[in-house]
């Protein structure tokens, strides 16, 4: 056999001898694989360690203390709304109430005055009762200088009621009317069958109104 041949041969050995141990090696190293995965696939995690469950407990608990917080606030959120609007209903009240006062100040205002003002009508009104007589023989027998005097008192009894018109302040002459406590004073009740009972058959002092209010009530009396 020729060096060549020999050569070739040796070489084909090598080769083959070559090719198994690549061969072992990758069926070594394919072996290994498996085994690994076949280690991670069956591999069962070991339990958590104390200071992993520490920070979940800790982190709970922070969580837990969050929403406490967060509740306390929106009750506090809820009180304030609550206590703003109650402060403007307060608000509206009150503004309310000062308008109504305001209002009554100016419809009322003159009150004391104009009840101070009663008592000259009054007296004009008892010197015309006085200065008239009932029956026309003692009117007919009137100086001229009292008929005078009569006239410029009716005069000014006149300008004071159209001075009260003015200024919103009625007349309460309830005569024949039935008796109403709100805006009459029953001096005397008297026997009387020609009229219903509760009715006014005299007013012994007339009362007046302020805009609708009683500043004096009318002194009268009352059949039973």
């Amino acid at each position: 056999m020729s060096e060549e041949t020999k050569s070739s041969g040796q070489t084909s050995s090598s080769e083959r001898e070559g090719g198994n141990h690549d061969q072992q090696y990758n069926e070594t190293e394919t072996q290994g694989r498996s085994a690994y995965e076949i280690k991670v696939e069956g591999h069962n995690p070991e339990p958590e360690s104390p200071a992993m469950e520490d920070l979940e407990r800790a982190a709970e608990l922070e969580l837990g203390d969050a929403l406490r917080r967060l509740e306390e606030a929106e009750e506090m959120v809820r009180k304030h709304q609550d206590d703003m609007l109650r402060l403007q209903a307060e608000m509206q009240n009150l503004r309310r109430r000062t308008e109504q006062d305001v209002e009554k100040a100016h419809k009322y205002g003159q009150e004391r005055f104009a009840t101070e003002l009663l008592s000259v009508i009054d007296n004009l009104e008892r010197t015309l009762e006085a200065a008239s007589g009932d029956e026309p023989a003692a009117a007919a027998e009137q100086p001229e200088k009292l008929k005078a005097i009569r006239e410029g008192v009716d005069l000014t009894l006149k300008s004071f009621v159209d001075c009260f018109r003015k200024f919103n302040i009625e007349t309460i002459d309830p005569l024949g009317e039935p008796f109403d406590p709100q805006r009459h004073e029953a001096m005397a009740a008297v026997q009387n069958d020609q009229v219903e009972p509760n009715t006014v058959t005299a007013v012994m002092q007339k009362g007046y109104l302020l805009h609708g209010r009683v500043i004096r009530p009318a002194r009268v009396m009352v059949s039973k």
